[in-house]
C-alpha cells in the first residue's frame, strides 16, 4: 500500500468517524434511547457537569487501558501503532459528538411519530459511517477493537463477546440511571431498534461503495495487471447442486492435464484456519438461518478479515488459499465463491464457468450418479442450492449465478458433461494461445 493510498484509505476513516459522531448526535435527539455504546456517557452527562462527548473520550481512553492489560506488554508493543491510532480517533469522535449536539440544539421532536422518524434518520447516518469505515479498512473503533480483544482473551467468538459488551454497557448505565436520576434514561425502545436495524443497512450500502475502489487505488499501479501474461490460468466451476459441475472439473482435469481443487480445500482450510475437518466440511457453504440471531451476533462493523466469528474465519482461510493456489499455479477450483475472490485476477488469466439444470435432471443425476436417496433428493437439491445462494450472497454481495459474472453459462440438462468439457478447454487454449 503506497503512501498516497494509506493517506486516502485514513482520510476516509476520518470521515466516517465524523459521520458517526454526528449519528450518535442525532440517535440520542430522538430521546427514544441511543446506542449501548453511547448510553453510559449520555447518562452521565445527565447528572455531572461534563459533556456527552467528553464522557465519550473518558471512557475510550479506559477501554485502551483495558486493551492494553488484556493484550500483555508484548502484544500491545507489537501493536502500539493500532493502539496509538485510537487516541486522536478518540478524541475526534468524542469532540465531534458534542459539536454536533450543539448544532442539533433546534431538533426536539415532541411527537412520537416525529421521534421514530429521527431515530431511523440517525441509524441510516451510522450505517452509512460504518460502511465507510468499513471500506476505508485501517483502523477500528475503541469499542470495536476492544471487543476483538476480549474476543481473543476470551476465545470466544466476536458476535458473542460484542453481545455481551453490549449488555454490560446498557446495565451499567441503567444502574447509574436509578441511583442518580430514580429512572431509566438512554435506554428505551430506540436502543434495540438501532441494534436490529443498523446492522442490515451497512450490508445493504456497502456494495456501493465499489465506486470509491479506483480513488483509493488509482495510485497503486498493480503488479498483476502489468504483468498478467505470468498469472496461470484458472477455470472456476460454480455450479448448482446435481448439475454435475464436479464431474465436469474431473473432466477437464484429465483432458487438459492441470489439477483440480475440490474437497482439497478442505484439508488445506484446516491447516489455515486450524478448524476440523469435519467442521468445514459441514460448514463451508453456511450462514446462520436464524436471521434474527444473524443480525444480533454478525460483525458488520468491521472488515471480515477483522471478525472472529468460526464462519467467516473459514472464509478468509479459503479465500487466502484460492488466492495463493491462483497465483502459483494453473488448475481448476470448484466453488467455494472462488468467481468472486479472484475477481482482481487479469481477465486473460482466469475462465469462471456456471454451471445450471433443471430440477428433474439433477434429481435423476443425483440418484444415478451420487446414489442419493430418491425419496430425498428434491428437497436435499432445493435445500443445498439455497444454502449456496445464501453463503454466496452473504460474503460477496453479489447474486449467484447471475450471467453478468461469469464467462461462460453451461446448461448441464441439454448439453452433455463431455461436450461442455471440449467447450471450456477451447476457450482455455485460446486465451492460453494469446497469452504467449
Amino acid at each position: 500500500m503506497t503512501k498516497t493510498e494509506l493517506y486516502r484509505r485514513y482520510s476516509l476513516f476520518l470521515c466516517s468517524v465524523l459521520i458517526n459522531a454526528f449519528s450518535i448526535a442525532v440517535i440520542t435527539k430522538a430521546l427514544l434511547g441511543t446506542s449501548p455504546i453511547s448510553s453510559v456517557p449520555y447518562v452521565l452527562s445527565l447528572f455531572s457537569p461534563l459533556s456527552m462527548g467528553q464522557y465519550t473520550i473518558i471512557m475510550n481512553f479506559l477501554f485502551i487501558l483495558l486493551e492494553i492489560l488484556l493484550m500483555g506488554k508484548k502484544s500491545a508493543f507489537e501493536k502500539r501503532y493500532e493502539l496509538l491510532m485510537q487516541i486522536p480517533v478518540t478524541l475526534c469522535f468524542g469532540a465531534f459528538i458534542d459539536v454536533s449536539m450543539n448544532c442539533l440544539w433546534w431538533l426536539t421532536p415532541t411527537y412520537y411519530l416525529a421521534q421514530i422518524t429521527t431515530l431511523l434518520v440517525g441509524c441510516f447516518i451510522l450505517a452509512l459511517g460504518i460502511s465507510l469505515e468499513v471500506k476505508a479498512n485501517v483502523a477500528m473503533v475503541t469499542g470495536e477493537y476492544l471487543v476483538q480483544v476480549i474476543a481473543k482473551f476470551t476465545r470466544k467468538e466476536f458476535g458473542f463477546v460484542k453481545v455481551c459488551f453490549d449488555a454490560t454497557l446498557v446495565l451499567i448505565s441503567c444502574t447509574f440511571s436509578i441511583c442518580f436520576l430514580s429512572s431509566i434514561e438512554g435506554v428505551r425502545e430506540g436502543t434495540v431498534i438501532a441494534a436490529l436495524i443498523v446492522g442490515p443497512i451497512t450490508h445493504f450500502l456497502n456494495p456501493y461503495w465499489r465506486i470509491l475502489d479506483k480513488w483509493l487505488t488509482a495510485s497503486t499501479p498493480r503488479r498483476d495487471t502489468i504483468q498478467n501474461k505470468n498469472y496461470p490460468i484458472v477455470i472456476t466451476i460454480s455450479r448448482e447442486y446435481g448439475s454435475g459441475g464436479r464431474l465436469l472439473g474431473q473432466m477437464l482435469s484429465k483432458e487438459l492435464g492441470i489439477k483440480f481443487y475440490d474437497k482439497e480445500l478442505i484439508e488445506l482450510a484446516a491447516k489455515e484456519s486450524r478448524l476440523p475437518q469435519q467442521y468445514i466440511a459441514e460448514n463451508e457453504q453456511k450462514v446462520s438461518t436464524n436471521y434474527l440471531l444473524h443480525i444480533i451476533l454478525q460483525d458488520y462493523e468491521a472488515p471480515i478479515e477483522k471478525s472472529l466469528s468460526s464462519t467467516d474465519a473459514l472464509f478468509v482461510a479459503q479465500s487466502h488459499i484460492i488466492r495463493e493456489i491462483a497465483a502459483k499455479e494453473t488448475c481448476i477450483i470448484i466453488g467455494r465463491c472462488a468467481d468472486y475472490i479472484l475477481k482482481d485476477h487479469p481477465a486473460s488469466s482466469i475462465i469462471k464457468v456456471f454451471c445450471y439444470t433443471d430440477l428433474d435432471d439433477a434429481c435423476r443425476r443425483c440418484t444415478d450418479i451420487y446414489h442419493s436417496d430418491p425419496d430425498r433428493v428434491r428437497s436435499e437439491i432445493i435445500k443445498t442450492n439455497r444454502a449456496r445462494i445464501s453463503h454466496y450472497q452473504h460474503y460477496t454481495n453479489e447474486k449467484w449465478g447471475e450471467p453478468h459474472n461469469y464467462d461462460l453459462m453451461v446448461n448441464t440438462g441439454s448439453m452433455p458433461l463431455q461436450t461442455a468439457c471440449h467447450l471450456i478447454a477451447q476457450l482455455y487454449k485460446e486465451k492460453a494461445n494469446i497469452r504467449q
